[in-house]
């Protein structure tokens, strides 16, 4: 991931992981996008968000459901932006893994609401 961020230019003034519901976070003991930020925030110098994001439900993962339509519906209005520490920010936006774009796409969505004003994602992994 950072060398791809050497070797393709991405305008982003902030890195934000995709978050996990406390819950999720309690029983991994991680979140492995939160690794990968940290890391990509060392590469890069780039300073890392890791508070106004929010899952607010906790929801089946991703990974259990079967079809992309179930993917957009399992997300829908889960994430928040709940400060304003984004606003007029160009978002780098990491998830581990990425098959329908579903997860992306919400938090995309929570991060333009709260004033970001741009959102690029990217992922280390796509699933097909």
């Amino acid at each position: 991931m950072g060398e791809y961020l050497t070797e393709h230019y991405i305008p982003f003034d902030v890195i934000v992981a995709v978050p996990l519901h406390p819950r999720r976070l309690r029983e991994r003991g991680y979140n492995q996008s939160l690794l990968l930020v940290n890391e990509l925030s060392s590469i890069t110098g780039s300073p890392v968000n890791d508070s106004c994001l929010v899952r607010k439900v906790y929801n089946v993962p991703q990974a259990k459901t079967h079809s992309v339509e179930e993917r957009r519906q399992n997300v829908i209005g889960i994430f928040s932006c709940v400060n304003e520490d984004l606003l007029e920010k160009r978002v780098l936006l990491i998830d581990d893994v990425t098959t329908s774009g579903a997860t992306l796409n919400a938090c995309a969505s929570a991060l333009k609401t709260g004033g970001a004003l741009s959102v690029w994602g990217l992922t280390l992994a796509r699933e097909i």
